[in-house]
């Protein structure tokens, strides 16, 4: 008798496993959206310059340079540095709970194959946990990562606006129409 129930729970594990298993399966097939974040557009680094006292173009030339460099010396921001900041950045983020459920997916699997016939069940289940809590460690750094860019973004928006402000101060000191 004894034997017998044991047969019948294994089998129903392995029914019951083989039935997870196939769900799982199809449940993988499924594609996960893909959420892509952009900073908006940057506000357009040209200034436009006008001469309101009759500045020649010589002049003009050694004032946007001299307050070029006074406006760098001021905000420690020198936007003739040619270098790619995170304005051009696309940040491209899975949907969250993405890589935690292809995780649990890909370790059932796993864990049904090492718990052999008689362990399918049972090696599916702790596979899924283990596979879950590894994509859950992935989908927390996708996140920072992804935070982190936008706080990037931020800091250069306002270095940008902060050089913007110092030049024009400088320009219409000098009796420039800026805009």
């Amino acid at each position: 008798m004894r034997e017998m129930m044991q047969r019948n729970i294994r089998a129903a594990v392995r029914t019951g496993g083989s039935a997870a298993l196939a769900a799982l399966l199809l449940a993988g097939c499924v594609e996960q959206p893909v959420r892509t974040m952009a900073g908006p557009p940057p506000r357009p680094q040209r200034l436009f310059v006008y001469p309101s006292r009759g500045q020649s173009p010589e002049q003009q030339d050694r004032d946007r340079y001299d307050c070029h460099v006074w406006a760098v010396k001021q905000t420690g921001v020198d936007p003739s540095q040619a270098s790619a900041g995170p304005y051009e950045r696309v940040v491209v983020q899975p949907a969250p709970g993405a890589a935690t459920f292809a995780g649990a997916v890909g370790g059932a699997i796993v864990g049904s194959m090492i718990g052999g016939d008689d362990n399918s069940g049972v090696g599916a289940l702790l596979g899924g946990v283990a596979g879950a809590m590894i994509g859950s460690a992935a989908d927390a750094n996708a996140a920072a990562q992804a935070r982190l860019t936008r706080e990037q973004i931020a800091t250069e928006r306002a270095n940008a606006d902060s050089y913007r402000r110092a030049i024009t101060a400088c320009l219409s000191a000098r009796g420039y129409t800026v805009r």
